[in-house]
């Protein structure tokens, strides 16, 4: 630069740094062999070589610029042109260092950011990112202590999850409303909290005890997610290695970082309940699996009967049920009932009924033994649970031509003939629960064998409100009107027809049709 200016000024010059002693070539121009001495204005300076001018370059202090080889005049007329120039030279210096400087710290930042985007990329548990995230975010904001805290909601409590500078092994959890602890008011506030011990008027926010940090520069930002910034953790950076407090640059990066592990958290958080929902959905899968195939199917009968039945509860499982008996001689026992409610605790007593059946049902007892049996089997239960079943129980004797049965409160049983008109097989005793022993009756009625049709279903499948849904005269119009039918096709079609009348029912449907 200096020759630059020489060829444009015609003369000789060089650019001179005060060193706090003396005056010390700057530059590449040559080495004259001798320094000036200090001056203490613009204006001529002797040296053994002559006089040179010397004048100072504005706003670069100790910066002298030096003419020679002109006269005094044209010196002092070029002299501020010349420094003028020199200035911005410097000047520019200074603005494109910084803005190096500043790319450089903006990259890092980027950096920093991409870097723990891809670590929480690749994992949804934030412990195992946390040790890596803790030491990249303390290196670029240059604290000797990090840490990473995580509202634990079980508990109420934010425990330290990563440390780096110290062990989070052995530390204690922090009550949310510690008035002491800084975490816990950054958490209640959600707001970050800095320090700076290097202002007389700074008042440390943290605890009063003995902790080592108490008189250092700590920074700390919440970790929040979510409509209404939902506080969900606390980054703690403590110690500036620096010596000097955290910028607010500082805190506006580490606030980036702690949205990014916010969104972590609720992604965990959110594939740990939707794991949890695909749990619950397969075990309920599998309950609905497991308690249709405690229904007997129809080949149990081995040809004694022609059967078939539907059961389709609400959820995944219910309370509807039935089963079947082959008790010898061609006599056939038909068990059908709904357990009151619907769901897991109406499933877990149908099972209990089904046991109960099998034990009691092929002891060869009449109908009303053995419900009598079966009430006292499941009478305890039935009243801690405070639940109710209405139960029918037939035995079907084709030799004899007669239905004998006991209905404990059930309202869905009739005996379809081959012509005329259905007939209600009306109910013995209260429902099961409702009921003692001594009170169940039991009827008989008529039966003709290969024309007669038994018909048991469950209340959920007619509509009990203002008749305009599926009632029970339109199934029994269905029922008659295919009554020569077999068994499975009858059923096939009331449930054809009861779906498109009401097809999103509010209870357990079954429906059970049995010729023998």
């Amino acid at each position: 630069m200096a020759d630059a200016l020489g060829a444009l000024a015609g003369a000789s010059v060089r650019l001179w740094r005060f060193d706090g002693r003396s005056l010390r070539k700057f530059g590449s121009a040559a080495d004259p062999g001798f320094t000036p001495p200090i001056p203490l204005t613009t204006g001529l300076v002797r040296t053994p070589t002559g006089s040179v001018w010397l004048a100072p370059v504005p706003r670069a202090n100790g910066f002298w610029l030096e003419l020679a080889g002109l006269p005094e005049a044209r010196a002092v007329e070029l002299a501020p042109q010349l420094t003028g120039i020199v200035a911005a030279f410097f000047n520019a210096e200074r603005e494109t260092a910084g803005m190096v400087e500043e790319l450089t710290g903006v990259y890092k930042e980027i950096d920093l950011l991409y870097a723990i985007s891809e670590i929480l990329g690749h994992t949804t548990i934030l412990e195992e990112a946390a040790p890596t995230i803790v030491t990249e975010v303390a290196d670029v904001v240059g604290a000797r202590r990090s840490s990473i805290m995580v509202y634990d909601e079980a508990t109420g409590l934010l425990r330290t999850v990563a440390a780096r500078g110290f062990s989070a092994e052995g530390l204690q959890p922090v009550e949310i409303d510690d008035p002491h602890s800084v975490a816990a008011r950054v958490f209640r506030e959600k707001r970050f909290i800095v320090y700076d011990p290097t202002d007389p008027l700074a008042q440390n926010p943290g605890s009063q005890d003995s902790r080592d940090y108490k008189s250092q520069a700590f920074l700390s930002i919440p970790i929040c997610y979510g409509p209404g910034g939902r506080c969900v953790g606390v980054i703690n950076l403590t110690e500036r290695l620096f010596g000097d407090s955290f910028t607010p640059s500082d805190a506006k990066l580490v606030s980036a970082v702690a949205n990014q592990i916010g969104a972590a958290i609720e992604n965990a958080r959110l594939v740990q309940r939707d794991l949890r929902r695909q749990r619950l959905q397969r075990e309920l899968e599998l309950a609905h699996d497991l308690q249709l195939k405690l229904l007997p199917a129809p080949g149990v009968l081995q040809g004694d009967a022609e059967v078939a039945a539907i059961c389709r509860p609400v959820d995944n499982v219910g309370g509807d049920f039935y089963t079947f008996t082959r008790l010898g001689h061609g006599r056939v026992g038909v068990m059908f009932g709904d357990v009151s409610s619907h769901g897991f605790s109406a499933a877990l007593v149908m099972a209990l009924v089904m046991s109960a059946a099998g034990i009691h049902a092929g002891a060869g007892s009449t109908p009303d033994e053995v419900l009598a049996s079966m009430l006292e089997s499941l009478g305890d239960e039935l009243a801690s649970t405070e639940m109710f079943l209405s139960v029918f129980y037939g035995v079907l004797d084709p030799a004899n031509g007669r239905l004998i049965y006991a209905n404990a409160g059930h309202p869905h049983a009739f005996r379809i003939p081959r012509s005329g008109e259905p007939e209600r097989l009306p109910t013995t005793a209260p429902p099961l629960g409702l009921s003692t022993a001594a009170s169940i009756q039991r009827n008989q009625v008529n039966w003709e064998p290969n024309g007669d049709l038994l018909c048991l279903w469950t209340d959920g499948l007619v509509d009990q409100g203002s008749g305009s849904g599926f009632t029970e005269e339109r199934l029994l119009a269905e029922i008659v009107r295919r009554r020569t039918e077999r068994p499975e096709a009858i059923v096939r079609a009331v449930f054809t027809e009861a779906d498109k009348a009401t097809p999103r029912p509010a209870d357990d449907r079954t429906l059970l049709v049995m010729r023998i």
